[in-house]
């Protein structure tokens, strides 16, 4: 099990800074823990710097990667951990496609970034991912617009391991405040909704290497 939930709240990353950013980075955890909904702080390299206990428990049971845990890169999860369909529902068309098109934007905006240019070469050295990302993608955004792209006010489906919840829907609610915006952070909130889903393929189901089915209707 890659995380357990509740218990000890995780200290933050190390963020650039002065002592003040980094004490407003302290303070920005203990609000987070107190967030009821899954929510993280991420850099533009999808870095998570922070997590609360509510978004430990929906990956709870997530297993061991060496470089795309929740907890260490939410676009590396997306994209490359064969659990992440088994939580993020719809995982093609609403999640893997609008990061996919995040992570281009950031390729534009910040080029030489190691981070970024690490997690393009292994998205090359995937066919069906390289595919996706020079040709599914411009089609996907052709066929939907580009607000499909869009994660703040976004409603995402998701698999949660609680019951209570099971097939549901999220809306994302992207925050970015001044102090977060000066350490190029932003925080992701997943406010979980009553609405429940018919679950297409349940908590057991991983990914299928051919997953993005938008490839083959790209022409």
């Amino acid at each position: 099990m890659a995380h357990q939930a509740g218990g000890q709240r995780p200290a933050p990353r190390p963020v650039p800074g002065t002592p003040e950013a980094h004490a407003y980075f302290q303070d920005y955890a203990v609000l987070l823990e107190a967030t009821a909904f899954p929510s993280l702080v991420i850099d533009h390299r999808w870095d998570v710097l922070l997590t609360n206990a509510a978004f430990r428990t929906l990956f709870q049971d997530v297993e061991p990667h060496p470089t795309a845990l929740p907890s260490d890169n939410f676009l590396r999860f997306v994209l490359f951990h064969p659990d992440a369909a088994t939580v993020l529902g719809d995982h093609e068309s609403s999640w893997c496609l609008p990061m996919l098109a995040h992570f281009a934007g950031a390729v534009e905006r910040y080029g030489h970034d190691r981070g970024l240019q690490a997690i393009r070469r292994d998205i090359a050295q995937d066919p069906i991912m390289e595919a996706a990302y020079r040709h599914g993608l411009p089609h996907w955004l052709r066929v939907v617009g580009e607000q499909a792209a869009e994660h703040d006010g976004a409603v995402r489906p998701l698999l949660h391991p609680d019951p209570r919840w099971g097939a549901t829907d999220c809306r994302i609610v992207a925050e970015t405040t001044p102090a977060l915006r000066d350490m190029d952070c932003t925080r992701l909130t997943l406010v979980l909704r009553e609405t429940r889903r018919t679950s297409s393929g349940g908590r057991g189901a991983r990914r299928a290497a051919s997953h993005l089915r938008v490839v083959r209707s790209a022409g």
